[in-house]
């Protein structure tokens, strides 16, 4: 049963902390593993369905969903509690698997992968808030650490697990797995997620919520309309969503200006380690989900490998995030210092991006294993040590929102990252595939099909001197994107500079709102309990110093 703040404060033993640990995990496990099958069996999909001129709003889809509801989970878990909301995630994220496994043209997969994100913002935010709501910052790296961990291990178990479906079954597995997981994942929260909940004491920010949504809408699709083929910086279509991202964004400023409890307080603008931090995670975006994004791509059709095959290939870059992840965490703990973490991810990561620009379908393999793991060795540093520095940086009260605007940026940069810089690689790749296809024989029609639909499999039933071109379109299309992304994390690193050294609080967020207590008052507080259930005579008294 869900404790509420009626009842008195909820006891955060150690025991307990850990078992609410357990239902984050799972909840996280759930949404990152998802987003490492689905790129690996991208080209199929997009293939079978018919939208190789589009892919990149499949990933496009899922960021702009989860951006906008990144907000939403923050505040909405600050005013009402986060239990339920993270039951909702699940139970969202799970129900839209099956839509997108049923899905049998691709903008209706389109549609079901932005269903997907409603729930996947609410996992990744609602763990991230629960910890600093149980665990202090100055032992919450320790925690934080192994949460990153999941995201690397994803990174490599999605890919494996999506390769596996794609060389061995089919694509729609990849939705049907989330099933079991998610099923398993809600029965976790069900039973081990007990937190207070709470009723709002101020009008909820609805105008600030609707603006926001529609400031992220036309945000994003500007930049897609913008750097696509079909319409482009000249459309008038383009335009029209510029000037709506300026109106909802100028307005939705204003309204929170004015609102009782807003859905993102303006007040954090002026803490500027809030702002130095946010900045950061909002640049990284840019830069390390474009590249994410099409790594398995590039490893599939450039270097000829098969889908499983790509899969293991990620296997260093989860190495790379799980150890510097889990190592910055702990050091953290120790020390009370994070300040350094955030500069080192930084310089990591560009050496690894770097040496990504030498890609090519000869490069060999130990090298591109290499160049992974260094970059998931800077992405470990980097991830989940900005959001506690966010987290330190605020009131209790004010945890959740935090959290979730920093993930907003981050997300929005993303988003960003992967709409210009998909659309710049997905322009080059079609224009360079129906050149190989014409000047194969096919006509301008047969041409510009054969793109739209071509798939591994489809590659490896070609000629090999047609395969050859169009696996060095692949590579002349993709390599050239990392060059782009660089300057990103080097304005990433300056910030890093920037970023202050505060102590870290001792106490967390439910502990110092008086929703809990832990430590040792808790351990002697649940001994009593236990005590008076079973009546054992004197026990208060013995447990007493």
């Amino acid at each position: 049963m869900t404790a509420t703040t009626a009842s008195g404060p909820l006891l955060l033993t150690q025991r307990r902390i850990w078992i609410i640990f357990s239902a984050l995990i799972a909840g996280m496990l759930l949404s990152s593993l998802d987003q490492t099958i689905v790129s690996t069996a991208m080209p199929t999909i997009v293939g079978q369905l018919g939208g190789v001129d589009h892919q990149a709003w499949i990933t496009t889809a899922y960021l702009l969903a989860t951006t906008i509801v990144m907000p939403v989970y923050g505040k909405f878990g600050d005013v009402l509690g986060r239990r339920n909301l993270f039951l909702v995630a699940i139970a969202l994220f799970t129900l839209a698997s099956i839509g997108c496994a049923l899905a049998d043209d691709f903008w209706t997969f389109v549609l079901f992968r932005a269903m997907q994100g409603l729930g996947g913002g609410g996992l990744m935010i609602l763990s991230q808030a629960i910890i600093a709501d149980i665990v202090p910052a100055s032992e919450r790296g320790k925690y934080l650490g192994p949460l990153g961990a999941v995201f690397g291990l994803s990174a490599v178990a999605g890919p494996l697990v999506g390769g596996f479906f794609v060389d061995h079954m089919t694509w729609e597995w990849a939705f049907w797995i989330n099933i079991p997981v998610g099923i398993a994942a809600f029965l976790v929260a069900w039973f081990a997620l007990t937190l207070p909940s709470k009723r709002a004491e101020r009008r909820i920010d609805v105008l600030g919520v609707v603006l926001l949504s529609i400031a992220t809408t036309c945000l994003i699709f500007f930049t897609e309309f913008g750097g696509g083929d079909e319409h482009g910086w000249g459309a008038w279509q383009t335009w029209a969503f510029g000037a709506g991202l300026l109106i909802a964004a100028s307005a939705f400023v204003l309204v929170e200006a004015r609102a009782d409890d807003p859905i993102i307080p303006l007040g954090f603008f002026r803490n500027r380690t809030f702002v130095t931090a946010t900045a950061v995670g909002f640049v990284l975006g840019i830069g390390m989900f474009s590249a994410i994004a099409f790594v398995p791509t590039f490893l599939q059709m450039s270097s000829g490998t098969s889908a499983a095959v790509s899969g293991l290939l990620m296997i260093p870059m989860m190495v790379g995030v799980m150890g510097t992840s889990i190592a910055s965490g702990i050091l953290i703990s120790k020390t009370g210092r994070y300040r350094g973490y955030p500069i080192a991810g930084t310089v990591v990561m560009a050496a690894a991006m770097l040496a990504m620009t030498t890609l090519a379908a000869d490069t060999p393999i130990w090298l591109i294993c290499v160049f992974l793991f260094v970059f998931g060795a800077g992405m470990g540093l980097i991830m989940q040590v900005v959001v506690l520095v966010v987290q330190n940086s605020v009131a209790p009260q004010d945890v959740g929102t935090a959290t979730s605007t920093n993930n907003y940026f981050r997300e929005v940069g993303a988003a960003l990252g992967v709409a210009v810089f998909g659309a710049l690689f997905q322009s080059r790749l079609a224009e360079q595939l129906r050149e190989v296809f014409a000047n194969a024989g096919a006509s301008p029609d047969d041409a510009a099909a054969a793109t739209s639909t071509l798939d591994p499999a489809a590659l490896n039933a070609l000629p090999d001197a047609v395969r050859e071109q169009v696996v060095a379109a692949y590579a002349d299309s993709l390599a050239p994107v990392f060059w782009y992304l660089l300057p990103f994390v080097a304005i990433a690193f300056v910030l890093a500079l920037l970023i202050k050294q505060i102590p870290l609080a001792d106490v967390s967020g439910m502990v110092a709102r008086g929703e809990a207590v832990s430590g040792e008052e808790a351990e002697r507080m649940e001994a009593e309990q236990r005590a008076a259930r079973t009546g054992a005579p004197g026990a208060e008294a013995d447990r007493r110093p």
